[in-house]
């Protein structure tokens, strides 16, 4: 197993943020953030499409999950470019180690309420450009209902412990009324 240093963490991550500009010549149609925070001795960090509920083209309020996300399909996990997730330490996601590095996130949600998190190896594509053959792990998601509508994806984490002091969390993602995690701990 190869170990990356936090530098070369920053550098892989610099670069490939230096890419999305290029990549938005695609065409973006939703807003962008980058979300970080610290697990231990390192961060985790997000870079993301977030689409709108409303239908981009008109005010008519779109079906999501089984309608703009279709149930049985991988999907981009956002809008435009890919979901760029970087880790600057093994993570371990029930009992799946996510080494540190740079990755591509997908969803794939069931109509029976399941889903997986696919952390793909490929980096760097366009959001619809998916290969299974790049998977590197797929871990299933926790669903459960938000408190109120959500009109706009949205990922985040929740951390165990302050910082240093933290030893996993959980990725969420939110759109409609549901809400999708995968709680992880930091790998040892």
């Amino acid at each position: 197993m190869h170990r990356f240093s936090k530098t070369t963490l920053t550098i892989v991550a610099a670069t490939l943020l230096g890419a999305l500009p290029a990549m938005a010549q695609q065409k973006r149609v939703s807003p962008h953030e980058t979300t970080s925070t610290q697990i231990g001795e390192g961060r985790v960090t997000l870079v993301y499409g977030r689409p709108y509920s409303k239908n981009p083209k008109g005010d008519d309020l779109r079906k999501i999950w089984g309608g703009v996300v279709p149930f049985g399909e991988v999907w981009r996990t956002g809008a435009d470019e890919a979901t760029l997730f970087v880790t600057e330490q093994a993570l371990d996601f029930g009992g799946t180690t996510v080494p540190a590095g740079a990755y591509t996130l997908y969803t794939l949600p069931m109509a029976d309420g399941s889903a997986k998190l696919i952390f793909s190896k490929a980096v760097g594509q366009w959001g619809t450009n998916y290969s299974e053959g790049k998977d590197l792990a797929r871990v299933d998601l926790k669903k459960s209902a938000t408190d109120k509508q959500v009109d706009q994806f949205t990922m985040g984490f929740d951390r165990n412990g302050d910082g240093k002091t933290a030893t996993g969390g959980a990725l969420k993602m939110m759109w409609e009324n549901v809400q999708y995690s995968a709680p992880f701990t930091v790998k040892n």
